[in-house]
């Protein structure tokens, strides 16, 4: 199961497992975020590559408007990925 919301101070959580069947689920939480923001990966258990797709659009969208997205809370697993990926570089992960 997935769920994605958004709290306070513009952060966005999401939880469960990401993947190419939760993608839109994700994408209308996602694509209301119009300031700089953070997403609190704290209970996501996986994310697909769909899933980081979508990840990467938002922070395509908000890098044209000039704004920030930061990732935080990544367990190891999730960070590996970004990190065997080369997306560390890309996000700013926390």
């Amino acid at each position: 199961m997935f769920e994605a919301r958004t709290g306070e101070n513009n952060t966005t959580y999401l939880s469960g497992r990401l993947d190419a069947s939760q993608v839109p689920a994700a994408a209308a939480v996602l694509e209301k975020i119009t300031t700089s923001a953070v997403i609190d990966f704290a209970d996501l258990e996986y994310i697909s590559s769909a899933g980081i797709g979508e990840l990467l659009a938002v922070l395509k969208r908000l890098s044209d408007l000039g704004l920030s997205l930061k990732l935080v809370n990544l367990s190891k697993h999730i960070r590996d990925v970004f990190g065997y990926a080369g997306l560390d570089k890309v996000f700013v992960i926390e």
